[in-house]
C-alpha cells in the first residue's frame, strides 16, 4: 500500500504528470501479513519497528536538507472503477487532517515498469491534481466505489529532489470517522521517492547511493508489486 502524504505535493493548479521513482524500506527481518484495510487483497508489510524509529530519524536528520522533518496526518480513500474485463481502474483521494483548509488531492499511479534490471528503483507514471472538497461525491457520481480508507501520519524529509516518508497507517473502524481508528501494526513504513520527467533514470542511481547510507537501519529496495501478494 502506498501512502505518500499530500501535504508535500506542491500542486498550485493544473496537473502534474511525472514519473515516480520509488524504493521501499524493509527491516532485516520482515514478515507477511494481510492488509486489513483492503477487501481486495493482501500485501507484504515492509516496515521499521518502533524501537528503531529514533535511530532512523536521527540518521535522516544528518543526511537530509531539513534538520527537523515536517509532520503530516492524512486521510486517504482508495476508489475502484470495475470494468467488464481486466483489472479495475484505481484512483486515490487524499486530504490533510492537520490542515483542513488545504485542497484534496486526486492521484493516479500507473503500472510499474519493473522489467529493466538496470534501473535501481521502481518506475511508474504519476498524475496528481488538486481538487475541491466535493471530490468524493464527484467520484461516486462517476461510478467509482470506495474500496478502503485509512489514516497515515508520520515524518517527511527532503534531500534535494528526493523525499523520504516515514509513516504509520491506521485502519478506520467506522466508515468516514477518522477519529475512530486502530493502528495496523507497531511498525513504520519507509519510502524514498523522486518525481521526475520520463527518461531521467540517473536519479535512481542517486537514490541507490542514498539508500546505502541508511543501512543497517533499513533496506530500501526496488519492490515488484506483483510479488507482494500471497
Amino acid at each position: 500500500m502506498e501512502a505518500p502524504p499530500v501535504t508535500v505535493m506542491p500542486v498550485t493548479g493544473g496537473t502534474i504528470n511525472m514519473m515516480e521513482y520509488l524504493l521501499q524500506g524493509v527491516p532485516w527481518e520482515h514478515r507477511k501479513e494481510r492488509n486489513p484495510c483492503s477487501r481486495t487483497g493482501s500485501v507484504t508489510t515492509r516496515s521499521v519497528l518502533d524501537q528503531a524509529l529514533e535511530s532512523l530519524l536521527h540518521r535522516l536528520r544528518g543526511l537530509c536538507d531539513n534538520m527537523e522533518p515536517s509532520t503530516f496526518t492524512d486521510h486517504e480513500l482508495v476508489y475502484l472503477l470495475k470494468g467488464q474485463q481486466g483489472n479495475p481502474f484505481i484512483l486515490r483521494a487524499r486530504r490533510s487532517l492537520s490542515q483542513p483548509a488545504a485542497p484534496w488531492h486526486l492521484r493516479y499511479l500507473g503500472q510499474p515498469e519493473v522489467g529493466d534490471k538496470s534501473r535501481h528503483a521502481l518506475v511508474r507514471n504519476c498524475v496528481d491534481v488538486a481538487a475541491s472538497h466535493s471530490l468524493p461525491d464527484f467520484l461516486n457520481e462517476m461510478g467509482f466505489r470506495m474500496d478502503h480508507e485509512f489514516v497515515a501520519n508520520g515524518h517527511i524529509f527532503r534531500k534535494g529532489a528526493m523525499k523520504v516518508v516515514v509513516s504509520k497507517l491506521s485502519r478506520i473502524l467506522v466508515p468516514g470517522n477518522t477519529d475512530n481508528t486502530e493502528r495496523l501494526s507497531l511498525s513504520y513504513l519507509v519510502e524514498l521517492s523522486v518525481l521526475a520527467p520520463a527518461g531521467q533514470d540517473t536519479v535512481s542511481e542517486d537514490m541507490r547511493s542514498f539508500a546505502e547510507q541508511l543501512k543497517p537501519l533499513v533496506h530500501l529496495e526496488k519492490i515488484d508489486p506483483s510479488k507482494q501478494r500471497h
